[in-house]
């Protein structure tokens, strides 16, 4: 079972597929690193050798911000926007869509389930 950057990779995927699952590595990426490791992107993840899961496991060491510091990284960049209490921060902070969407009959993920306004009649 191929372990990298803390995530176990599905064994019947190919490589390339199989990359996804690590948070901020998406098929182009996948495809890219498979190239760089000089790996068939088809090949399944079961049969890597060891050395083909170090290299894949040093390129994206030195070369991705993945998992963790990825999460951390977003985090604070939201929480930057909060603090400068820009226009996006505000969007942020009462839980409304940030890029512009429409809220007066879309946006219920975002908002929320509705509230009733007078209460329950009888």
């Amino acid at each position: 079972m191929a372990r990298i950057v803390g995530v176990d990779l599905p064994k019947m995927k190919p490589v390339g597929v199989a990359l996804t699952y690590i948070f901020g590595i998406g098929r182009s990426s996948g495809l890219k690193i498979c190239r760089e490791a000089k790996i068939d992107p088809n090949i399944r993840t079961k049969d890597l050798t060891d050395e083909q899961v170090r290299d894949i496991r040093n390129i994206i060491q030195q070369n991705y911000k993945v998992e963790g510091s990825l999460k951390t990284e977003i985090n604070m960049n939201i929480k930057r926007l909060i603090d400068i209490n820009c226009y996006r921060g505000m969007r942020h902070k009462l839980g409304l869509p940030v890029r512009g969407q429409r809220t007066q009959t879309n946006a219920r993920t975002r908002k929320g389930r509705r509230r009733a306004i007078g209460g329950r009649r009888k």
